[in-house]
């Protein structure tokens, strides 16, 4: 049985069914409840140890300092190795599940998992619960990237591994599931529901069963009882008002404290250390059971405390909260919400007390805890359920329901939105909700997804003209122009009207071509464009105002449309990244006549990449313009964070020695960004580049993408010329080396082949673009031979060489090419086949393709042929798209 056929089986076993979907639920579930009970113990272990060795030695040095140092080493770990695992951890759970580029992955879970502990244990006023949260989405992910899966399976299965981790941590299987419905996904289906029970009951049954209960209040020791009567509904109301008036002070009290952080313009790891200390010497000035955040809440609750005391340890928890977490420290809210809420609560339970002379505080402070949470966090079902799933009292129902949803319209009418919505608001991430692609479909209109470069003809052209357009295009139909006005449209069918009829030779292309096309306007939308494209059974449609053509739309620019959206890819969704910066540059002489762009990314490849673009910048008379981008967290602005730039600036001073040895100028320069593709077109307006040169791994497995993500939006949008470069299996590199006075450049022995060059030919604009860098390409060879050639089918008697002898006099035109160029076709039923086929037959060296955009979207559909070749084949593969229209 061959690997192949494993593979496929394998792949095939694995297809997001919903019987899979079930089982990596459960899976799911059972590892958030592990990393749930192991975060429970190591913050208790730790916790436990600070507030022994707090009575072991003088508080007011221990607390401070464990804070400072444990502060300290969490950020640290979190800056140095996850970035993404700073903060609470929901905002970013919400930005993934909203399809924003934010990483989940194992790393972050463990990174989340060890810098929370740290922080918790070393007396942060913080919750785990809020990472326990994050850190079971980033498990769910991790798993998800084992299984060839859509997006829309990823984002369930990342939404039950977040609904499992508050399960677990909560001990609250409802109160997790209600917690995706409520706020992460806001979807009811049926898998999506189904996935995040069966995900948050294991992790809530596991947590329990493995000793995770320390957040089940043991209330029957207390002698406590619920009560309730009508007279106590006042009181409730203004418990509810009093929790969303002061849940809406403590969310703008985050959102300054994150600001008065971000203007200290200090590391993480000091802001962390510096919530630490500060946080260690209040706490050593508070009464001794202050020490213990864990059994704050049930003190309050269980105890027969002063109301002066809850009244201090709202105050007091209300502000170590605002400084924790504005320094960016790992860990949650939750656990501080519930805290603030149970001491309000117990205020006017006692207030109530000496009022009407009965009920009970306590049953005021589990309802105050309800309150504040569903005031701070905007989830007031949620709210419900947790302290109901803590207590399991039915009586402690009604009280929690008037109380969670006043605060939750209280603190709505203040503060409208989502907290976690504007913490993310703050990275400049904005989510909106995503439509189906039923909804993209009557939203878009033909003007949002239209080409607006349209290749046509003149309704006065000759047939055999127009015949030879055909031939040196991959388009299918051509729109028909008289006078900047639409007239008609001819086809490849239409061609065979030639053959049929005997038209003389004066006869022009109006005579063939399909008078009064059907067409569509720039507001028709995506529906009415698929539907009159599968009606008339036609590939494209030519979009018109009035009669003036403005641009086409083809199938494949609405298959493009429905990827993007798939994968988030709309540019008015997600994160708007901040500008790049410069952080290093140097500039040479600029007497050039025009500029080469080479982004330099992997060391391995750098110098071979950069010996082709000296080979094209000295034919062309070109200064070279290097550029190495330091791609970072969207959370960090690119001119406020620190780099390290030290093996950046060692490849651009080869780069410059390289300049030296050609006599070429070469500029160089490090840009941060939060988007690398973005950098680079930065780059090609700011310093007007002619050509760039970048390397490409020759495939891609994002879904929706045909080369990659960066690779993809540079042949988009790139207005310049492009060049990709695959290179092929090499024996050795270009060895560039220092010396202690100069950078010395010497050629190894060993290096890629550029001897034998293969050219397909299939008459498309920009294979000329590629064919005019061929003659400087080729002096990379010791004895280069060049063979275009073309693709033909097995049926067609004697194929057309008109467009291989019009290449093959071109390139004699030029001087400097001393190869032998010949033109020789090739027979196969399939482009990429025969090609590879061939190269692997006769040895080829380097295949050199030309591409366009919309040969780029078309392949998307019937197979990607530069992706096929490069990774069909072991030799080098260069790819030319010519400049586009800004």
């Amino acid at each position: 049985m061959s690997p192949l056929f494993l593979s496929q089986s394998f792949r095939a076993l694995w297809q997001p069914r919903r019987g899979l979907a079930i089982a990596e639920a459960s899976v799911i579930g059972l590892v958030a409840a592990l990393s749930a009970v192991f975060f429970k113990f190591g913050t208790g272990w730790l916790g436990t140890w600070r507030v022994h060795t707090s009575y072991l030695f003088p508080a007011w040095v221990v607390l401070p300092l464990i804070g400072l140092s444990f502060g300290f080493l969490a950020g640290l770990l979190v800056e140095r190795l996850a970035p993404e695992a700073s903060g609470g951890g929901i905002p970013q759970v919400k930005a993934s599940l909203g399809n924003v580029p934010v990483t989940l992955s194992w790393r972050v879970a463990a990174v989340k998992l060890l810098s929370s502990i740290m922080t918790l244990g070393s007396g942060l006023t913080l919750g785990r619960q809020g990472p326990t949260v994050h850190v079971g989405a980033a498990l769910a992910a991790g798993m998800s990237r084992w299984v060839p899966t859509s997006p829309d399976h990823r984002r369930q299965m990342i939404a039950a591994g977040a609904g499992a981790g508050l399960a677990a941590a909560f001990n609250a299987p409802i109160a997790g599931m209600i917690f995706v419905v409520e706020e992460l996904l806001q979807d009811l289906s049926g898998l999506t529901l189904g996935t995040a029970i069966i995900a948050s009951f294991i992790g809530g049954v596991v947590s329990r069963l493995l000793g995770g209960n320390s957040l089940q209040l043991d209330l029957a020791a207390t002698h406590y009882s619920s009560t309730f009567s009508i007279l106590e509904i006042p009181f409730y109301l203004i418990l509810g008002v009093l929790a969303g008036l002061l849940a809406a002070l403590f969310n703008r009290g985050l959102i300054a404290s994150l600001a008065i952080y971000r203007n200290l313009h200090i590391s993480l790891p000091l802001r962390v250390a510096l919530a630490g200390f500060i946080s260690g010497v209040v706490i050593a000035l508070l009464p001794a059971s202050f020490r213990n955040n864990t059994g704050l809440r049930e003190f309050i609750i269980t105890g027969e405390v002063h109301a002066s005391i809850a009244a201090i340890a709202f105050v007091a928890q209300f502000i170590l909260t605002l400084v924790a977490f504005g320094s960016g420290a790992p860990g949650g809210l939750f656990a501080p919400s519930l805290i603030l809420g149970s001491c309000l609560g117990y205020i006017i339970g006692v207030f109530q007390l000496y009022t009407l002379g009965q009920g009970s505080p306590t049953t005021y402070a589990l309802a105050g805890m309800g309150a504040f949470f569903s005031g701070v966090s905007k989830v007031p079902i949620t709210a419900i359920v947790i302290v109901f799933e803590m207590t399991t009292d039915f009586n402690l129902v009604l009280p929690l329901m008037i109380g969670s949803v006043t605060s939750y319209l209280v603190a709505e009418k203040i503060v409208p939105g989502s907290l976690y919505d504007k913490l993310l608001q703050l990275s400049g991430i904005i989510i909106k909700k995503q439509a189906p692609i039923e909804e993209v479909l009557t939203k878009l209109t033909a003007k949002d997804v239209m080409q607006r470069r349209v290749d046509t003809l003149e309704a006065e052209m000759s047939l055999d003209e127009a015949v030879e357009a055909f031939s040196r295009s991959h388009h299918r139909g051509f729109p028909i122009v008289e006078d900047g006005r639409l007239v008609g449209i001819v086809t490849q069918s239409d061609l065979l009207k030639i053959r049929d009829r005997n038209f003389g030779k004066d006869a022009s292309l109006k005579e063939i071509m399909t008078s009064n096309p059907l067409t569509v306007s720039p507001i028709h939308n995506l529906s009415d464009v698929l539907y009159l494209l599968d009606r008339y059974q036609i590939s494209r449609l030519p979009v018109v105002e009035g009669r003036r053509l403005i641009g086409i739309i083809t199938r494949a620019d609405i298959i493009r449309a429905e990827a993007d959206h798939i994968n988030c890819e709309n540019r008015e969704q997600g994160p708007r990244p901040e500008p790049s910066y410069v952080v290093y540059q140097t500039r040479s002489p600029s007497v050039g006549r025009g500029r080469l762009l080479v982004p330099i990314a992997n060391p391995e490849t750098a110098a071979t990449l950069l010996e082709m673009a000296a080979a094209i910048a000295r034919d062309r008379h070109y200064e070279i313009e290097c550029i190495q981008v330091m791609p970072i967290s969207r959370h960090s602005s690119p001119t406020e964070t620190p780099v390290r730039t030290t093996k950046s600036r060692r490849l651009l001073r080869l780069a410059e020695a390289l300049g030296k040895k050609w006599k070429i100028p070469v500029h160089t320069q490090i840009r941060v960004t939060h988007d690398v593709a973005q950098a680079i077109l930065e780059t090609i307006k700011e310093r007007h580049i002619d050509l760039i040169l970048m390397g490409w791994k020759g495939n891609t497995s994002t879904p929706g993408r045909i080369f990659g993500n960066v690779v993809d939006t540079i042949i988009r949008q790139a207005t310049c010329d492009v060049m990709l470069v695959k290179l092929g299996a090499m024996d050795g590199l270009t060895d560039l080396t220092e010396t202690s006075s100069d950078i010395s450049v010497a050629k190894s022995a060993l290096t890629p082949q550029f001897n034998r060059w293969l050219v397909p030919m299939a008459g498309g604009p920009n294979a000329w673009v590629a064919l005019k860098l061929l003659p400087a390409l080729v002096t990379l060879g010791n004895d280069p031979k060049v063979r275009l050639t073309r693709v033909f089918k097995p049926s067609e008697i004697e194929p057309d060489m008109t467009v291989l002898e019009e290449a093959i006099r071109q390139l004699i035109r030029r001087r400097k090419l001393g190869s032998t160029v010949f033109a020789s076709p090739v027979k196969s039923d399939s482009v990429s086949e025969g090609l590879i086929n061939l190269v692997k037959k006769e040895h080829y060296d380097v295949v050199v393709l030309g591409a366009s955009r919309e040969g780029m979207l078309q392949q998307a559909i019937t197979g990607n042929i530069p992706e096929a070749i490069a990774s069909g084949v072991d030799s080098t593969v260069i790819l030319v798209r010519g400049a586009i229209g800004s």
